[in-house]
């Protein structure tokens, strides 16, 4: 209160002398460029200048878009309007714009006036962009304002109130290439709305309320995004000439199954996240599964068709459903496929073609040409011995928070090792003898001890082991990594200075040992040319060590650990 009647003389004081208001931010200006973004304006900015093509008065409080305010702008071809207050347009005003091609009022108040607004906008023949979004526009407010701009070729009416898309909304502008109609409330296409757009290629139908896509024709589309919405089932017509669709995004819905796309030849990536999808195969291993009815096999029979036509399909993305079994069976036909995500599912298994004659799926199937794998957060608790060897282009995967315990091998990378006893067969996993792999994480696996020689003839590069608590590291377990490994993560394993020996691993530059019970750095450590290292969080008294990295260490992390105030020399390296 004491501050506030402090103040109040001077605040009288600046008002009764008629002490001038702050200015608004002076304007950007080239021959042919202004910029007045922010600058607090009202009305149109004055003294533009007669070769001014290319204007932006967005963040600012314009309401009306006035030949009364306006100066000579008849070249201009780019004007940007959004974040105003923008209520009304002038007809006259547009009227002076011939050659105006793009034109932003995203994010005003074009849903007043609406009428009058539309009939200003039907005078700019020549406009080829167009964004209208966030203008609380209703679907009939949209489709008079686009009625009659034929040369529209992007169009942007994201973010407002359209429930549905009639019959005609589109009619007008058949030239249309791009179209985001995203974050609406649409649930109803009525059918032959894109009918006219032979030229659409980008569509994004993203956040709506849209529950079923069937009958799906557009032959000339090549990115459609159809995520969070409700879809249950995606059809699409199979007509004689093949779709160019390349990007197709189905994520976050509520699908049941693999998606019908028989004509979807050139598609490339595919994104089926976030889904109810539970099985793509017709079989079933356990009793708890569905059971195969004829319906069952019907729609197995089109999702095989569906995925015998996807042979360029590189990226594709099945996280977060339901699926139980990896369907190698399925993946085979994929013969682009560089990126698989089955990540957030509930992978126990992973099912090869049925065994015939008693071969393995690898001796009797095309291998898969993946090259990186995301498997993370499933219950899968082993990987047969023939994994590997159907993925001979493998580089990375990602096998975090699964129950996998990895096999140990001797020095040759052949299973068994010297005293210590692996693991029985089919209770272990085996990581060695995978010359292309150069990416493993196995993270929160619950893995207590490595074997010897676990990856032997695995050429790592980088390999993450955090997340095992009380995990046990013989000196052993990496060899074979000494000259290939840059990277490791040993983080939040509760590790003491006897679970954590490592080898002389001649190339390694990260390590991450934060999180562990820690009191001394691991013994040979000091031939590695370390340029990163954390040892966050342990009970390290001194790091005398650091002197071996002097020259090749560039940061370290080294919060949270009682440090002994009387040998802190270490810090002068």
């Amino acid at each position: 209160g004491c501050l506030l009647l402090w103040l109040l003389p001077s605040v009288l004081r600046a008002q009764s002398s008629g002490e001038p208001r702050p200015r608004p931010m002076p304007c950007q200006q080239s021959p042919v460029k202004v910029s007045c973004k922010g600058a607090g304006l009202r009305r149109f900015p004055k003294e533009l200048g007669q070769g001014v093509k290319y204007l932006e008065l967005s963040d600012n409080f314009i309401q009306n878009l006035s030949g009364s305010y306006m100066p000579e702008v008849g070249q201009l071809e780019y004007l940007d309007m959004s974040f105003n207050k923008l209520e009304a347009v002038s007809a006259t005003t547009l009227a002076q714009l011939p050659r105006l091609h793009a034109l932003l009022l995203g994010s005003n108040h074009l849903d007043r006036n609406y009428v009058a607004n539309g009939r200003a906008l039907h005078l700019l023949r020549n406009i080829e962009v167009l964004d209208l979004s966030a203008n609380n526009l209703e679907s009939h407010m949209a489709g008079w304002y686009i009625s009659n701009l034929t040369g529209l070729r992007a169009l942007d009416l994201s973010r407002n109130k359209m429930t549905r898309l009639p019959a005609g909304i589109f009619w007008s502008t058949p030239r249309l290439r791009k179209l985001d109609l995203s974050n609406n409330y649409i649930m109803e296409i009525e059918e032959g709305a894109f009918e006219a757009l032979e030229e659409l290629e980008v569509l994004n139908l993203a956040l709506n309320s849209l529950h079923c896509i069937s009958g799906f024709s557009l032959m000339q589309l090549r990115v459609l995004n159809l995520s969070h919405n409700a879809l249950e089932h995606f059809v699409s017509e199979e007509g004689a000439e093949p779709y160019l669709l390349q990007v197709l995004d189905l994520s976050h819905n509520r699908l049941l199954y693999f998606p019908e796309l028989p004509g979807a030849h050139y598609l490339t990536h595919l994104n089926l996240s976030n889904n109810l999808i539970a099985s793509l195969l017709p079989g079933s291993h356990h009793p708890r599964e569905f059971v195969l009815l004829y319906e069952e096999m019907a729609r197995f029979n089109r999702t095989w068709h569906t995925a015998a036509g996807l042979t360029r399909v590189a990226d594709l993305d099945l996280s977060n459903n339901r699926l139980q079994l990896f369907p190698f069976t399925l993946f085979h036909s994929l013969g682009s496929l560089h990126s698989l995500s089955l990540a957030m599912n509930c992978l126990q298994d992973v099912a090869g073609e049925p065994l015939a004659s008693g071969t393995e799926p690898s001796d009797r199937s095309p291998a898969l040409s993946v090259r990186s794998l995301d498997l993370h957060d499933n219950a899968i608790r082993v990987l047969p011995h023939w994994f590997f060897q159907s993925l001979p282009q493998l580089e990375t995967i990602n096998l975090g928070s699964n129950s996998l315990q990895p096999c140990g091998s001797d020095r040759g990378g052949n299973s068994g090792g010297d005293s210590h006893t692996p693991a029985p067969a089919g209770t272990c996993t085996p990581f060695y003898n995978v010359p292309r792999l150069k990416h493993l994480s196995l993270y929160k696996n619950n893995i207590t001890r490595l074997l010897p020689y676990a990856f032997n003839q695995t050429s790592l590069l980088s390999l993450d082991l955090s997340g095992n608590e009380d995990l046990f590291v013989p000196k052993e377990a990496l060899g074979g990594l000494e000259f290939s490994l840059q990277k490791l993560s040993l983080r939040g394993n509760q590790m003491g200075d006897s679970k954590a020996e490592l080898p002389c691993l001649d190339t390694l530059k990260v390590l991450d040992l934060s999180g562990n019970n820690l009191s001394l750095l691991p013994a040979g450590l000091s031939c590695s040319p370390l340029e990163s290292l954390d040892v966050c969080n342990n009970r390290l008294l001194t790091l005398e060590k650091l002197t071996s990295w002097s020259h090749s260490l560039k940061d370290v992390s080294i919060a949270g650990n009682p440090f002994s105030c009387c040998s802190l020399a270490w810090l002068d390296t």
